[in-house]
């Protein structure tokens, strides 16, 4: 019988908001633009999370403990009160180890069976 999840560990595969959630916030605490910015970059453009997905995505890490919100703000004067900022909880830093495990064992399946090359290309070298 298998054992019952943990209601704080989300299921695996991550979904590509919560992946890339975690993975901003891996670096410190940001508010939700600034995440939004981050994942655009990260991605070149090929994820984008609007309002609505981005702030669903954080209520749900929220409530399932993957982030908090920080309570460490910068000084009011250098910043929006409205913003709020989000930190990585160690469930959450777990989750997101635990899905960089899956995938690079993935990536490493596929270079093994020579389904990808040793070295990805990027978007230029595609074009």
């Amino acid at each position: 019988m298998p054992l019952p999840r943990s209601p704080k560990i989300p299921p695996m595969p991550l979904t590509p908001a919560v992946f890339h959630i975690l993975l901003a916030l891996a670096e410190g605490d940001r508010h939700g633009y600034d995440i939004m910015r981050l994942v655009d970059d990260v991605t070149e453009g090929r994820l984008k999370l609007g309002p609505g997905t981005l702030y669903g995505t954080i209520k749900r890490m929220l409530r399932d403990r993957l982030i908090v919100e920080a309570g460490d703000r910068p000084d009011p004067a250098l910043d929006d009160a409205r913003r709020r900022y989000y930190r990585l909880t160690d469930a959450g830093r777990a989750a997101l180890g635990a899905e960089l495990y899956r995938l690079n064992k993935l990536v490493t399946f596929a270079r093994r069976r020579g389904f990808l090359n040793a070295r990805v290309s990027s978007r230029e070298e595609a074009t």
